[in-house]
């Protein structure tokens, strides 16, 4: 692998801490980074010398990479590799300057990789800055969300992007996608003849896509107050999720399949009815440091959507999240239609709960067919069942990569498959659209509940799968 320069821009902030240095520095434990790179940080404010801020670094890396994976004579030689230089999206000739020294030092085959971890208001004109000063000419950048904050700003953004970057060296990054339980959905539904051929409307009554938190906001009320759940979690995540679960089979798993795919997919998507959307908002978030004291921005969201496309016509698929609630989970649960003939009456230990097929997107992820079989004993009498499956279990000498490792890694590979389209993030604000213009009435719920009681009826008889226990 050619060297490379990478420059983190957000470089104190929580993403770099928590995740961008902890995975570049376990690649580099595992031997994926090159041989030879550079990181340089950046940011309007500096943190001290770069001694300073390496020493602040290795207490996030130690925390947060496991002091099991913790080596100090890998930290050693990861860290002199790090600097730091400030600069704007109106300053950043130093950055430049700092860049090219790098590249230098390097050789003529380094290559630039730009990481954008900075808020919503100011990406434009850091683009443009980009430009102005030449870091963007030959880069790789990476694009955090979220991608504008309606169709409007999202094309605009789009726009500004494609006057300094070729769509090519655009890498939009969404981190559900670079875990292996999600992935994994793709190998599950498309590998196993046992679960593509039912994988329709025929067979699939319901789809529920839920990741509820039970963290409040930690102390990040600026981003809330300024994007709020729906635009932060189900015009990205979540509707990347309901994806890679209602695509068509690509004729390859790379970036051109898979966006022919989604772009059908989405195209097929009604946009959402703001009559079908819950917004809630938990008790004391306007207690919250920094939180207007009569803020209406939602920490919860349940909305129902359509697919009208010959696989999934009159199948609901209903995505949840929210903050404050009673446990983390990423939970997806596909329920099965009822076999026509009852033969088992509820004296028999019938129930009316039907067969799902449930995911559980956690770093130690699990896939878990709930049935009904016979009860042991004298009568003939149905209980239900699960047959489980561990990931940790089942690949037990596998090593997995973190999401932001993995999506690291590909952009390295200038390997998209992972990642968002221009055309695909601007057709899912459209689909948002709607709510954006007309949102809903935000409903207050308990913090350590699961939401408003509005989004348990919009879930109809069967309810959410989450909080039955798994």
């Amino acid at each position: 692998m050619v060297p490379h320069v990478f420059v983190i821009f957000g470089a104190t902030g929580d993403l770099a801490r928590r995740k961008l240095f902890p995975g570049l520095f376990r690649l580099m434990r595992s031997g994926l980074l090159p041989e030879q790179f550079r990181i340089i940080g950046s940011g309007r404010n500096s943190p001290g010398t770069d001694e300073e801020f390496r020493y602040k670094l290795a207490k996030a890396v130690f925390k947060f990479s496991g002091s099991a994976r913790f080596d100090d004579h890998v930290w050693e030689e990861f860290a002199q590799r790090i600097t730091f230089q400030t600069s704007s999206k109106d300053d950043g000739e130093a950055l430049a300057a700092a860049v090219d020294a790098a590249m230098a030092e390097l050789g003529p085959d380094t290559r630039k990789l730009l990481y954008l971890s900075v808020p919503p208001d100011s990406m434009e004109p850091m683009v443009k800055m980009l430009g102005a000063t030449g870091l963007a000419e030959d880069a790789r950048v990476v694009l955090e969300k979220p991608f504008g904050r309606d169709l409007e700003s999202s094309r605009s953004l789009n726009t500004a992007l494609h006057q300094v970057f070729a769509e090519e060296q655009l890498f939009r990054i969404d981190h559900f996608l670079g875990k292996e339980a999600v992935q994994n959905i793709l190998a599950l539904r498309f590998a196993n003849g046992f679960f593509e051929p039912v994988w329709n409307r025929h067979h699939i009554s319901y789809v529920q896509i839920d990741v509820p938190e039970s963290i409040g906001i930690e102390g990040r009320a600026g981003f809330m107050e300024s994007t709020g759940t729906f635009r932060d979690m189900i015009s990205t995540h979540l509707f990347q999720l309901l994806g890679f679960l209602a695509l068509e089979p690509p004729v390859h798993v790379d970036a051109e399949s898979l966006r022919v795919e989604k772009r059908k997919l989405f195209q097929a998507v009604r946009a959402l009815d703001p009559d079908r959307v819950v917004f809630g908002q938990y008790e004391g978030y306007r207690d919250e440091p920094g939180v207007a004291g009569e803020s209406e921005v939602e920490t919860f969201v349940a909305a129902e959507v359509w697919v009208d496309n010959w696989r999934w016509k009159g199948v609901p698929f209903l995505l949840r999240t929210g903050k404050a609630m009673e446990q983390s989970r990423r939970t997806i649960t596909l329920g099965f239609v009822e076999p026509p003939l009852k033969m088992f009456d509820s004296a028999n230990g019938f129930d009316s709960q039907p067969n799902e097929l449930v995911f559980e997107l956690t770093e130690d992820s699990t896939v878990t067919l709930e049935l009904r079989a016979k009860r042991p004993g004298p009568a003939l009498k149905l209980d239900h069942a699960k047959l489980h499956m561990r990931f940790s279990e089942a690949f037990a000498d596998a090593e997995p990569l973190e999401a932001y490792e993995r999506l690291l890694l590909d952009v390295l590979r200038d390997d998209q498959t992972l990642f968002t389209s221009a055309e695909e993030v601007e057709r899912l604000w459209e689909l948002c659209d709607p709510v954006l213009r007309q949102p809903p009435k935000v409903h207050s719920y308990e913090q350590g509940s699961w939401g408003p009681a509005q989004a348990m009826e919009l879930a109809g008889e069967r309810g959410w799968r989450v909080p039955e226990k798994s």
